[in-house]
């Protein structure tokens, strides 16, 4: 899947770059692109445009960069409440387990019902982002619409992103590292560490995956398809009544009357968002979960058709706006793609098996025989009651003193040595991908290139003749300064009258 991220990102760089040649785009961010309304209403003062030489309002960068440092240290904040909901989930699943073991119960109860509280946290905590991220962003001051909007992504994104990606990061890395062994084990605020289930942490994380990716892919249809109607509804009610008291006889609404009556588009924002996120959610974590890329694509054949009802029936015909390009959302989805080469890689050498299988099959015996003993520890003597005849094994490379054996150490080290051959290969072919696929494609280039040289032979053309002009000009005034000093003719003819 990382592969086939950055083919997409690379082909997409070539559409792009055809779309806003095709709509004269190319540089409008640079040249064409004017304040903003806002910008220009609030602006303190006014400076030239070294570009164009126009008076445009102006905003201190001082005073901007003062602003949006405040503004990630609030981001920062928010962070860390997201992170104590993390906290807060652990304490409730570890909690719970200790209550179904004492009942003699082996259903997954704790981390089902974890993950679907933590999917409820999100979808409350995203409402709340995204009002902070506005007010952020608008106190920024930012002159520009696309630098307003990039800004405003950025923000929307990283709390999004901490808010849905924190439990499975957790999970896939963290959980059941810091357990300890029996006799000594770790514990976070008087409770024992969470411990992966007998499967191993792989299967918790896709559950967790299955849970927020879908679920939430669910409840975001089934709002886009019944918040939208009952907005329309309300809306066509209250101008429907206020018509009724203008209007004393009832008259035939026209068409574009109608369409009045429909809701504002708020544009596209929120769809680009589900879909960066479930980028994120097929790449980064494939691997642990490879039913994500099928559920993505069955998510969004019924969500083409859902937009297409919303945005054709339900809401006003939007205002087109110009635009280069995506925007902030091509380099998030180039940052996802490397973080998903990385994190493929530490699912592969830290949380999946594959590893210690390989090893112990090169090692040891090569039909694994004896593999699940081979991944247990046995618990310290002191751990047992005395004269106890049981052994307690535990999942761990360590003797029974509680220290690593030397197995621990090279597995540790072929799981780094993996890491780093993995990510080096799969960048190596990304950037060969990227060698081999132009940013632009032939054709634009020509017609790029053809576009300048016709530009400037225009210039040089309209020199010559304004050269010519000048020349031209400068000869008539010579000639007429030259009549001028010409003595006159007397003529002995008379004056007619």
């Amino acid at each position: 899947m990382s592969l086939w991220a950055v083919t997409f990102l690379e082909y997409w760089k070539r559409t792009c770059s055809a779309l806003s040649h095709r709509w004269d785009c190319s540089e409008f961010e640079d040249i064409e692109e004017r304040p903003r309304p806002e910008f220009t209403a609030m602006a303190p003062m006014t400076m030239r445009n070294p570009v164009t030489g126009a008076e445009e309002p102006y905003f201190p960068e001082n005073k901007r960069l003062n602003r949006t440092l405040t503004g990630c240290m609030v981001i920062i904040v928010m962070v860390a409440v997201v992170l104590m909901f993390l906290i807060a989930i652990i304490l409730y699943r570890t909690i719970l387990r200790i209550v179904i073991s004492k009942s003699n119960s082996f259903l997954p109860i704790a981390s089902l019902s974890g993950s679907v509280l933590n999917l409820l946290i999100i979808i409350m905590l995203s409402k709340v982002y995204t009002s902070l991220a506005h007010i952020l962003t608008r106190w920024e001051m930012h002159r520009t619409q696309t630098k307003y909007e990039d800004m405003f992504i950025l923000k929307v994104f990283i709390l999004k992103f901490v808010n849905l990606f924190s439990a499975p990061v957790y999970i896939a890395f963290f959980k059941g590292r810091f357990v300890g062994y029996p006799g000594n084990y770790n514990t976070l605020f008087g409770l024992r560490n969470e411990d992966c289930g007998a499967g191993g942490c792989l299967i918790e994380l896709a559950q967790e995956l299955l849970v927020i990716m879908v679920g939430k892919q669910l409840i975001n249809n089934i709002y886009e398809f019944i918040v939208p109607k009952l907005k329309s509804w309300c809306q066509k009610r209250k101008m429907r009544l206020k018509e009724e008291e203008e209007r004393e006889e009832e008259e035939k609404v026209s068409p574009w009357e109608e369409d009045y009556q429909l809701l504002l588009c708020e544009g596209l924002f929120s769809e680009y968002m589900e879909m960066v996120i479930q980028f994120g959610f097929v790449t980064i974590f494939v691997a642990a979960c490879p039913l994500a890329p099928l559920f993505a694509l069955v998510n969004n054949w019924v969500e083409i058709r859902l937009d297409a009802q919303k945005f054709v029936t339900e809401y006003r015909r939007p205002v087109a706006e110009r635009a280069q390009d995506i925007g902030i959302w091509f380099p998030i989805m180039q940052l996802i793609t490397h973080l998903a080469v990385l994190a493929n890689a530490f699912l592969i050498a830290f949380t999946s098996s594959f590893l210690p299988r390989l090893y112990y099959s090169y090692t040891r015996d090569s039909t694994l025989s004896g593999f699940i003993n081979f991944t247990l520890a046995t618990s310290p003597p002191r751990f047992l009651p005395n004269h106890s005849l049981c052994i307690v094994q535990y999942r761990g490379f360590m003797d029974q003193d509680g220290k690593y054996l030397p197995e621990f150490f090279h597995l540790l080290a072929i799981r780094l040595a993996f890491i780093i051959v993995f990510e080096h290969v799969v960048f190596s072919v990304g950037r060969l991908i990227d060698l081999m696929v132009p940013d632009v494609p032939e054709d634009v280039e020509v017609k790029i290139k053809r576009e300048h040289y016709m530009a400037k032979n225009a210039l040089a053309e309209n020199q010559v003749k304004r050269v010519f002009n000048v020349i031209l000009v400068s000869r008539i005034w010579r000639l007429a300064t030259a009549a001028d000093r010409l003595p006159a003719i007397k003529t002995d003819r008379p004056h007619s009258c």
